[in-house]
C-alpha cells in the first residue's frame, strides 16, 4: 500500500524559505512519477511541480524559478525560496500519475507567508 506523509509546513515571512519534505512507502521512486499540489483557500488544487520516474521535472509557471524538487530513497521534498504571500496553501504530496493526476496523496501540510 502506497502512504505518503508531509512534513515542513509553517509560517513564513514573504522572501522567506521553506523545505518541505514528504515520506514516501510502498512504491519505488525510480519507477513513479511524484510531485506536489497545492490548494489555498477558496480554490481549486492546482499542481506545483511534477517529477518523472526519468528525473524530469516539470514546473508550474508561478513557482520557476524559485521550488525545486529533490528525493533520495525514501522521501521526496519541496525547497520553496522567495516565498509569497500567494504561495499560503496546502501542500499534498501525491504518487503514482495516472489520468491525469496522482493516485496517491498525502494529507497535506499548511503553509503561510505572511507578515
Amino acid at each position: 500500500q502506497v502512504q505518503l506523509v508531509e512534513s515542513g509546513g509553517g509560517l513564513v515571512q514573504p522572501g522567506g524559505s521553506l523545505r518541505l519534505s514528504c515520506a514516501v512507502s510502498g512504491t519505488n521512486f525510480r519507477y513513479s512519477t511524484v510531485g506536489w499540489y497545492r490548494q489555498a483557500p477558496g480554490k481549486e488544487r492546482e499542481l506545483v511541480a511534477r517529477r518523472g520516474f526519468d528525473g524530469n521535472t516539470t514546473y508550474t509557471d508561478f513557482v520557476k524559478g524559485r521550488f525545486a524538487v529533490s528525493t533520495d530513497d525514501r522521501n521526496l521534498y519541496l525547497q520553496m525560496n522567495s516565498l509569497k504571500s500567494e504561495d499560503t496553501a496546502v501542500y499534498y504530496c501525491g504518487a503514482v500519475w495516472s489520468g491525469g493526476t496522482f493516485s496517491y496523496w498525502g494529507r497535506g501540510t499548511q503553509v503561510t507567508v505572511s507578515s
